[in-house]
């Protein structure tokens, strides 16, 4: 049975690139993020894809699309769950109220609100069970200087992952989350010319190509129900995480 997997935030970076990567592998990939064109563009026309407009922080948009994957394929094998933002570096007085508010938006109830459509038809459909595959971030472990907003956001999907990986068990629904460090893509470019620093210092960070990304959550979703990651880190080897920096 062809296998089935929703990505949201798919029209770009990490999701583009995760998205076109289960496509290689054969499995039916539905796409979830604002922008149409985008979505139509990661698809690059393949049969096998679904392109799912929406927003994944307004609950109308989440219920229409997996209720669209339900239509379409019966069931649902896999949810990444990997649509987020981030802000500009600053202290936490000089982040605006209203920019908090939309990063939370996105990061946090964009994910349980995807994450509970998912959990929802893996538990009614038949064969129950399913995989939900979080994209915390190594800001999930330790922050960036100025990163309050981005960095509570990721140690609350540390919480939903737990929460998750326990409660899906009487009903064969696996969650694990990838922790991702410096992988180059559009939100990533800043590491080449330069951060700041915890010692106050702007440096160059080294960076990694995103297939390495792409091919560790496809190696997390092919896993058996009966095997997990909970939680797996994948970085550019000499950016400043572990050690001194």
């Amino acid at each position: 049975m062809t296998r089935t997997v929703m990505i949201t935030g798919a029209g770009s970076g990490i999701g583009r690139a995760t998205a076109r990567a289960f496509l290689a592998q054969g499995w039916r990939v539905a796409m979830m993020g604002r922008r149409a064109e985008a979505l139509e563009e990661t698809a690059q026309g393949n049969p096998m894809a679904l392109v799912l407009p929406g927003d994944v922080s307004l609950p109308a948009d989440v219920d229409r699309a997996f209720a669209g994957i339900e239509r379409e394929w019966g069931r649902l094998d896999l949810l990444f769950n990997n649509a987020g933002l981030s802000l500009k570096a600053a202290p936490i007085d000089e982040i605006a109220v209203e920019d908090w508010q939309r990063l939370a938006e996105v990061n946090i109830t964009g994910m349980f609100l995807c994450a509970r459509a998912a959990f929802g038809l893996m538990r009614r459909q038949q064969p129950q069970g399913g995989r939900i595959i979080n994209n915390g971030s190594i800001s999930a472990h330790a922050p960036r200087p100025g990163s309050a907003p981005y960095t509570i956001s990721k140690h609350a999907i540390t919480g939903l992952t737990k929460t998750l990986a326990l409660d899906g068990r009487p009903f064969d629904i696996a969650c694990g989350q990838i922790d991702i460090g410096n992988a180059l893509t559009d939100m990533a470019q800043a590491f080449t010319k330069g951060v700041p620093q915890a010692d106050g210092s702007i440096r160059v960070e080294p960076v990694m190509d995103v297939a390495h990304v792409a091919d560790a959550v496809v190696h997390m979703g092919n896993l058996p129900l009966s095997a997990n990651i909970p939680f797996l880190t994948i970085m550019a080897r000499d950016m400043p995480f572990i050690g001194r920096g």
